[in-house]
């Protein structure tokens, strides 16, 4: 399905697959993605098949009430892949690769709609993090960020939610969860959520909220019941009223389950995050899920696919993309 965006000259398409236990990711997926990497090699169907009982158990310990044999609800998920076409010439370019779960209450047979987002994979922002920020530091003396980082890739992701391809599709606003940062410390605050948990907060942004900001999403960090750690939650309205307590437990059951298997020092620790807490990759009491996940490949095939990006869309769009950027409004 292919629809142009009145206000804007670019055309976003969507198109889904489901992420089951036959998943096999597509030739133009960035296999940086979680759930790409755990689709590949001679463990990819026990991978799978562990991923979607984690997500169905977690669901259901969340959703506890009526739900007695804790086996009421199931989730099924799609990977949304979006397309972009700059020129309009019909030639595509992948953008941004999320997921929706939709849940599935057994008991009711009623198929509820899950909240877009939740896992978030993008090329271009492959090429910011992993070609442009190590170039732009080579001979700086110290990090820095940059003028305008982050700019071009906000603008495309906020011209896709305004699209009428997102709009058609989709009723609500998406939510991402991501792993909080390990290079920032966070303080538990007083507030309590149902099902979201304890909330977090920290004193400045880390390198990711200050780019998903540029995307028009504002973080807030809850640690839900019975996890070890809290997760950053990007949305744009309000994050505890727009969304029910379904919707809520499909993007925590989802994403906890990714995190645990390829965050296992933050998210599968044997103890929980305390008042004060700083995640790191080099805390050592954890526990391994059994799901096989290769974090180094991962790495290689960010850089990899950021230059990938350059060659193919960045450099040759140079023109158009930054004469958009200067003229978008939202």
């Amino acid at each position: 399905m292919t629809q142009h965006n009145s206000n804007q000259d670019f055309t976003f398409s969507i198109k889904r697959i489901r992420f089951d236990e036959h998943y096999q990711p597509s030739s133009n997926t960035r296999l940086t993605t979680n759930f790409a990497n755990l689709a590949r090699g001679e463990s990819r169907q026990e991978n799978l098949r562990k991923t979607l009982a984690m997500i169905n158990n977690r669901f259901n310990a969340l959703a506890s009430y009526d739900n007695p044999t804790a086996d009421r609800y199931a989730v099924e998920i799609d990977i949304v892949s979006v397309d972009i076409d700059v020129q309009g010439n019909g030639e595509t370019f992948p953008t941004i690769e999320i997921l929706q779960p939709t849940i599935i209450d057994q008991k009711t047979n009623q198929r509820i709609e899950g909240i877009v987002g939740n896992s978030f994979s993008s090329y271009v922002r492959d090429y910011d993090f992993s070609v442009l920020l190590p170039a732009y530091n080579q001979d700086q003396a110290k990090f820095s960020i940059p003028e305008n980082y982050g700019d071009l890739h906000g603008k495309i992701f906020k011209s896709f939610i305004a699209s009428d391809a997102y709009q058609d599709k989709f009723h609500k606003a998406p939510v991402i969860c991501l792993s909080v940062s390990s290079t920032k410390t966070y303080h538990r605050t007083a507030n309590v959520h149902p099902i979201l948990g304890l909330e977090y907060r920290q004193d400045e942004y880390s390198l990711t909220d200050a780019y998903f900001e540029k995307m028009g999403l504002k973080v807030r960090y809850f640690m839900p019941p019975n996890s070890a750690a809290p997760f950053a939650f990007y949305h744009s309205g309000d994050l505890l009223n727009d969304y029910s307590e379904l919707e809520l437990i499909g993007t925590i059951s989802t994403m906890e389950t990714f995190q645990k298997i390829y965050r296992p020092e933050i998210y599968n620790a044997n103890s929980s995050a305390g008042q004060t807490y700083q995640p790191s990759l080099k805390y050592q009491d954890y526990s391994l899920t059994q799901i096989v996940y290769d974090r180094e490949e991962r790495t290689q095939l960010a850089i990899e696919q950021g230059k990938w990006t350059e060659q193919h869309f960045i450099k040759p769009y140079k023109t158009i993309l930054e004469q958009w950027s200067n003229n978008y409004a939202v």
